[in-house]
């Protein structure tokens, strides 16, 4: 059974990948939108930071690769 803990920090990454990947579908339309790239630049901050090691195992780097990858 997943502590309820676990399961918080997983939905605090998975929101920060769903921010990502809406904030980079609004440039597509919006490319001079201020709060989309600031949006992006919170997550990438985020999922490079010491914050992701705390909350889970998995490599924020490596998430931040695939989602680039999307493009």
């Amino acid at each position: 059974m997943i502590d309820p803990y676990e399961n918080l920090a997983n939905a605090i990454v998975l929101q920060a990948v769903k921010d990502y990947r809406d904030a980079k579908k609004k440039l597509r339309k919006h490319p001079n939108s201020e709060d989309a790239k600031k949006m992006i630049n919170d997550v990438i901050r985020f999922l490079l930071s010491d914050w992701i090691i705390a909350l889970t195992t998995v490599d924020g780097s490596l998430i931040l690769k695939k989602l680039e990858r999307e493009e």
